[in-house]
């Protein structure tokens, strides 16, 4: 069987939109009847995702493949540093924890082992997909002068595997030209053939108005300009925290402002991509020191470093706002860390969640009547149930799925009200409840039963719980994503033999 040679998408920095372009190069080979196998060797990011086998991987690879029309498996992304403050970030290899590094030991110590994992997932997810073709995403920039001897997951495995690729430059922060003519200089004479095709990212305007500086770029690199992808004005899933504060646009005819808490150590905030969705509904992000306002509710998403950003809260006072919020009713979920910083006891005996004390005990913000201590093996699991919270009426029970991903165990202190059949996964207590099932709005009736919740309080019509799987406008968000690639995009340069 004949494999196609690997494709890689570089960028001229971190935020250039590699990961999307990469999911729009999947969905778009997928429709020419291959099958693309995305691949991103080392990825930092503490929006995470559990795939089938209890693998943990970055949430951006996984929605590459689902661009691909495959199941997410943590091969696609074998190296994933989750930053937990202090210049220091967990390793995950293979989907499983192996250890922490601070930055100035990485290259010294996880060189050897990154590699040797990265090359395994490889061989991984190629027996798993014979003759498929690997479409790969680089990491920032490939061309960080001070890195590049030790670098695990940019030209080193172009090379390695001999990929055709794509530099991505982002027009919208300025300076294009020189971000690709500075790229390209400072590659060494044997990476610069790898490079196949530029490629212009988020352009606003008439096209045309760019026909000279493709004529200039090809002309002074010898490189094709593949595309000039347009500016999509899209909730596209955010890869960084950093891409959450171009969410601040004010929906029209929003009903329900939520206040979600923007922690120092936030993870997994892909979480609140459904409800992002919901015309009906305005996210407000609040930092520790922001006001938190009167809104609708408040949802508390996950921590990397829990009593890190229990320390935050309760030192900036945004705690204390929480509390007397809930305290006069108002409406709190917490998902996974943020049900753990709701709880009375937070309990750390080895010192993994971040506290300035290092192991030991804490009291949260006592809003829900729960223990928990940290400590033991991490717990990485797809579940599903039958929702018991909220309750409308005579509504019966929903169906509920996400996924586990927190260390730590937490029990009730005194009778609480379960959020699902299975008691571990949530509890609820008057007007707050918890959760440790991440990716819980993704389920369009329960999320909408809770959204009606809070809209009978406000005195609104009751929105149709009849809401597909929020899978189905992610599917959607990626068809427009690549429709947009396919028309704007000559991948014909870099598919020849």
């Amino acid at each position: 069987m004949t494999v196609p040679p690997p494709l890689m998408v570089l960028g001229t920095s971190s935020g250039a939109g590699k990961s999307l372009m990469t999911a729009a190069l999947c969905r778009v080979l997928r429709r020419r009847g291959e099958t693309p196998l995305p691949f991103k060797g080392q990825n930092m990011s503490n929006n995470a995702w559990v795939d089938q086998a209890g693998g943990e991987m970055a949430y951006s690879q996984a929605l590459q493949a689902w661009a691909a029309g495959l199941e997410p498996q943590c091969a696609m992304n074998p190296v994933l540093l989750k930053p937990q403050g202090d210049s220091t970030s967990e390793v995950i290899h293979l989907g499983q924890s192996v250890g922490s590094c601070r930055a100035e030991h990485y290259y010294r110590d996880w060189f050897r082992p990154g590699w040797a994992a990265i090359r395994a997932g490889l061989s991984n997810l190629q027996a798993q997909h014979p003759g498929g073709r690997l479409v790969l995403e680089g990491a920032g920039s490939p061309v960080e002068v001070n890195l590049q001897p030790r670098d695990l997951t940019n030209l080193r495995l172009a090379q390695y595997l001999r990929a055709r690729c794509i530099l991505v430059a982002d027009i919208e922060r300025g300076g294009v030209f020189a971000q690709l003519v500075g790229t390209l200089a400072l590659l060494r004479p044997v990476e610069r053939p790898l490079i196949r095709g530029l490629l212009i990212n988020r352009f606003r305007g008439r096209r045309e108005l760019f026909d000279e500086g493709r004529r200039w770029l090809e002309a002074n690199t010898g490189i094709p300009v593949l595309g000039v992808m347009p500016w999509l004005d899209e909730l596209f899933p955010p890869e960084d925290s950093l891409d959450l504060l171009e969410r601040r646009g004010r929906k029209r005819g929003a009903e329900l402002e939520i206040a979600v808490l923007k922690l120092p150590s936030l993870s997994n905030f892909s979480d609140l991509d459904p409800l992002e969705a919901e015309p009906s509904v305005q996210l407000r992000w609040v930092a520790p020191g922001e006001e938190l306002g009167h809104p609708d509710a408040v949802v508390v998403p996950g921590s990397k470093q829990t009593l890190r950003d229990l320390e935050a809260l309760q030192s900036s006072g945004l705690g204390k706002h929480v509390h007397t919020y809930a305290a006069a009713g108002g409406a709190v979920l917490g998902i996974c860390g943020g049900m753990q910083l709701l709880g009375r006891e937070l309990i750390d005996p080895e010192g993994l969640e971040g506290g300035n004390n290092g192991a030991g005990s804490a009291p949260g913000l006592d809003l829900l009547p729960l223990r928990t201590v940290f400590g033991g093996n991490k717990a990485l699991r797809q579940r599903s149930s039958q929702a018991l919270w909220p309750v409308l009426g005579d509504s019966g029970t929903l169906p509920i799925e996400g996924f586990e991903l927190h260390r730590g165990s937490t029990s009730a202190l005194e009778p609480c009200q379960q959020l699902c059949a299975e008691a571990e996964l949530g509890w609820v207590h008057g007007s707050v409840a918890g959760t440790y099932l991440h990716g819980v709005f993704e389920s369009g009736p329960w999320r909408r039963r809770w959204l009606n919740q809070l809209r009978t309080r406000k005195g609104l019509p009751l929105l149709s719980e009849q809401q597909p799987h929020h899978s189905r406008q992610r599917e959607a968000l990626l068809d427009r994503l690549a429709d947009a690639f396919a028309q704007h995009v000559n991948l014909e340069p870099l598919l020849k033999p």
